[in-house]
C-alpha cells in the first residue's frame, strides 16, 4: 500500500513510497522513473532528496533495519539474527536491498550493531565476527527470498520441504556454528 500523500513530498514520504513500491514490484523493476510516476513528479525531482539511486537504497535498507526492535542489549546471539531476519523478509527483495546498501556503503548497520551487541565482550574482534554473522544472515535470507519469488512465479520446483522447516534449521545450524567458531554457546531450538 502507497503511502497518503500528505501534501509536498520530504525524504520519510518518499522512502515509505519506494517500499510499497519494493513490496509490490521487486528490487528489479524499482525504478527513479517508476518511483517519480507514483509521486506525481518528474524523475529529477528526486535528486533533490537522495544524490542517486544507491542513495535511496540506502535509506530504503535502513528503513527496512528499521524494523528491528531495540537489541542492542541482548545478549542472545540467535535471537538477535532473527531479528535481523525478519526485519529483512517483512519486504520483498528485502535482504537484497540491504546487502547491496552493505556492499556500496561504508559503516556499521543497525544490524551489526545489534549483532556486536549479542557477542560476547570477551571476543576480542567482535566487530569482525558480527559482520561475518551478518553477511551469513543476507546471504541465507537472499536465498530464501529468491526461492519463494521463484515459486511464486512457477519458475522453482516446489520446496522439499513446505513448511519452511528446513529453511529455520538452516538458519538456526549456522548461526550455531559461527557463535562456535566464535567461542560463544549458542544452543539449537
Amino acid at each position: 500500500m502507497t503511502p497518503a500523500r500528505t501534501g509536498r513530498h520530504d525524504r520519510e514520504h518518499i522512502i515509505g513510497v519506494a517500499l510499497a513500491l519494493l513490496d509490490r514490484y521487486g528490487l528489479p523493476d524499482l525504478t527513479m522513473r517508476r518511483l517519480a510516476t507514483e509521486l506525481e513528479v518528474q524523475p529529477s525531482a528526486l535528486y533533490w532528496h537522495f544524490d542517486s539511486k544507491q542513495d535511496l537504497l540506502a535509506a530504503v535498507s535502513d528503513r527496512i533495519l528499521a524494523r528491528m526492535p531495540d537489541a542492542e542489549q541482548d545478549t542472545d546471539l540467535l535471537r538477535a539474527a532473527h531479528a535481523v531476519r525478519d526485519a529483512l523478509l517483512s519486504y520483498r527483495d528485502g535482504a537484497e536491498v540491504v546487502l547491496s546498501s552493505a556492499a556500496l556503503r561504508p559503516g556499521r548497520s543497525r544490524a551489526e550493531d545489534a549483532l556486536r551487541a549479542a557477542l560476547s565482550p570477551s571476543i576480542p574482534d567482535a566487530g569482525l565476527a558480527a559482520t561475518a554473522v551478518l553477511q551469513f544472515i543476507l546471504g541465507h535470507t537472499t536465498l530464501v527470498q529468491q526461492r519463494m519469488h521463484g515459486e511464486s512465479h512457477g519458475a522453482a520446483a516446489s520446496p522439499a520441504d513446505p513448511t519452511g522447516d528446513e529453511d529455520a534449521a538452516v538458519f538456526e545450524t549456522g548461526i550455531a556454528l559461527l557463535s562456535r567458531g566464535a567461542g560463544l554457546t549458542t544452543t539449537l531450538r
